[in-house]
């Protein structure tokens, strides 16, 4: 007998019956041995349960599990003639992509300031100059990391006059939702529309759970340096970086001036960098917005 993440999960919430969170879910399933039966090889259970629960929930109109509560977010087990108590409005539109790119700018804003230190700004397409080779070289957001902010000041100053200060630049591509449909050329454009920066990354907040379609995005990253990161636009908290980018030492100067050329935003981007670099401190709200 074998068991799907999703299988032991019904299976817990039924016998607990009560509301749990997907870490609950799976200690349970340890302790009453059910885990063996899952073919976890390879994967962190805890998130691969809390996704597998997530996406459940969001591709099925009669789900047989409901988001009870949210931070942290518990699940419960649906019963005929129980009211479901709680239904997030954000996780309805989600499911139906009826939401903006813009609006997860906001949600992004949030997780790389709280999880990379990165401080973010939009990059508005329609203030550029796109045509011809220019199309696929605007990234969405851009981000900077200051390593001042942890460095004592004296390592700081030492490291710019060999320069080495470890300021990172980052790169953001960012979709509504991943799946075989858009996947190459989502992919792709992120690949050169953040190429340029020491981290580029895929951003999205759908991404089809298919363990095939996982492992071709897994290859892609592996292969490009691509980090791609799930945002949660009804808990922000819960996003995260399933694939980490590689990190470059070195940024595409030559890429970074053709941006600056030509769009206004990225532009503003460089010399507010440059103005928080000389300060020594960074103006918070000049920045992208949180959705906290």
């Amino acid at each position: 007998m074998s068991l799907t993440f999703l299988e032991l999960a019904l299976k817990v919430l039924s016998e607990e019956d009560t509301a749990l969170t997907p870490a609950e879910i799976w200690k349970i399933g340890e302790e009453k041995g059910y885990d063996k039966l899952v073919n976890s090889s390879g994967k962190t259970p805890t998130a691969t349960l809390s996704t597998t629960l997530y996406h459940y929930l969001l591709r099925s109109e009669d789900s047989e599990i409901y988001i009870h509560s949210e931070n942290p977010k518990r699940y419960a087990l649906s019963k005929p003639g129980v009211t479901k108590t709680f239904v997030s409005e954000i996780i309805s539109k989600q499911s139906k992509l009826d939401f903006l790119e813009k609006d997860l700018h906001p949600v992004l804003a949030y997780f790389v300031y709280n999880h990379l230190n990165v401080y973010s700004k939009t990059i508005n397409h329609s203030r550029s100059t796109k045509k011809g080779f220019n199309e696929w070289i605007h990234p969405d957001v851009v981000g900077c990391y200051f390593p001042f902010q942890e460095w004592r000041e004296e390592v700081f100053n030492v490291s710019t006059l060999m320069a080495n200060s470890a300021i990172k630049l980052y790169s953001f591509e960012i979709k509504r939702e991943l799946s075989d449909a858009n996947l190459r050329e989502s992919f792709f454009q992120a690949v050169s529309n953040s190429s340029w920066a020491n981290e580029g990354y895929l951003v999205a907040s759908l991404i089809d759970s298919n363990e095939e379609f996982l492992n071709e995005l897994k290859r892609l990253c592996t292969a490009f340096g691509i980090g791609l990161i799930r945002l949660e636009i009804a808990d922000p908290n819960s996003s995260k970086i399933m694939f980490p980018a590689k990190a470059k030492d070195f940024v595409d100067w030559e890429t970074v001036n053709k941006l600056a050329k030509l769009n206004p935003d990225f532009k503003g981007f460089l010399e507010r960098i440059k103005r928080d670099i000389e300060t020594r401190e960074v103006r918070e709200e000049l920045y992208d917005k949180f959705k906290m």
